[in-house]
């Protein structure tokens, strides 16, 4: 989808049709959680501090997000994909793999299929989304990225090397700053180059990651799309909108673990891990957990089993904290639920 909640607001309310419209709550913390075309324009873009985007962008229409919205849209995009084909992998509210080597409607080919789906979202929801159509997910992905906003990319069998060899490795999944820098020490800066690098070098620097970055610089990906994929984790997290010392966090702890709690109710298996995250005011991540013979019975066990993981940090008193989290992960299903050792990590 594109620009998905921003576009869900715009279509919602004529009056912000046409204009840089912000999804996020306004504060001197917040961040962009969707930034319409028009926005993008100015340099917003997801994640992005608030505060800079109003230097950006002074004329931005801030819209506080409203998930319950987008997760009902995000339902009815996903009717319409199951009108194709059964095998759907969400990835998030706004994305999804869809396998149709066979589909549901005998249309002819894949990028007939996308058309189709395309254009049925346009006149049914009155968004646009955009698409990628190729022989595997991996360049699927590159693809749906491709011609955005309300485009469609196709990547034939025939084509996937003058796609992929001049594409900087940076736009091969798993790629941040740290393995282009190791990349490029390596001789390696785009697709080709990295094509010319052995596996056993690969895996020298890079481990198991190696031989996928040598499949991936070849077009190769085996995965396959996974509908009704189980939950990994839940987690939900907020920023203060002041630094504050550890044991000013409760009251937040206490409000994101009833949110957590609401969210794991929605689902049939159980959580055996619970783990606490905070920021630091110099942006540091730390993490605590703990894993339960059995999963908690109430928001109120869960809730006592946050607090006691954070007496487990020890920064200091006077340390400050300018974020935190909760979550929930290590799903099983009900019925395998058999005692099992205490972990701390």
């Amino acid at each position: 989808m594109d620009a998905f909640y921003a576009s869900v607001e715009q279509r919602d309310d004529p009056q912000l049709r046409g204009k840089p419209v912000i999804v996020a709550w306004q504060g001197n913390r917040s961040v962009v959680c969707a930034a319409s075309y028009e926005a993008r324009s100015f340099g917003v873009h997801s994640a992005m501090p608030a505060m800079r985007v109003e230097r950006l962008c002074p004329d931005a229409i801030f819209v506080p997000p409203d998930f319950t919205r987008y997760r009902a849209v995000s339902r009815s995009v996903r009717e319409i994909f199951k009108r194709h084909t059964d095998l759907v992998e969400p990835l998030s509210l706004d994305e999804a793999y869809l396998d149709v080597t066979e589909n549901k409607t005998g249309l002819a080919t894949a990028t007939l299929v996308a058309r189709t789906i395309r254009e049925q979202i346009r006149q049914e929801l009155n968004l646009t989304a955009s698409a990628g159509v190729a022989p595997n997910k991996f360049l699927a992905k590159l693809a749906s990225d491709w011609r955005k906003p309300d485009g469609l990319f196709v990547i034939q069998p025939g084509d996937i090397d003058a796609f992929l060899l001049p594409l900087p490795v940076e736009r091969l999944p798993g790629v941040g700053k740290v393995t282009g820098e190791k990349l490029a020490k390596l001789g390696a800066q785009t697709v080709r180059d990295l094509r010319t690098l052995d596996v056993p070098v690969l895996e020298q620097h890079f481990g198991r990651f190696g031989r996928r970055l040598h499949e991936l610089a070849l077009g190769i990906d085996h995965n396959q799309v996974v509908p009704d994929r189980p939950t990994q984790s839940i987690s939900v997290e907020d920023t203060f909108e002041r630094d504050v010392l550890l044991a000013e966090t409760e009251p937040m702890i206490r409000r994101l673990t009833e949110k957590l709690w609401s969210a794991s109710r929605k689902e049939s298996r159980m959580a055996r891990t619970v783990v606490l995250k905070l920021k630091t005011s110099e942006f540091k991540i730390l993490t605590r957990s703990h894993t339960l013979g059995s999963p908690p019975s109430s928001c109120e066990e869960l809730t006592d089993i946050v607090l006691k993981l954070r007496e487990r940090v020890d920064l200091g008193p006077q340390q400050r904290y300018r974020l935190v989290g909760v979550g929930l992960s290590n799903f099983r299903e009900p019925e395998g639920t058999a005692a099992q050792p205490v972990l701390f990590e």
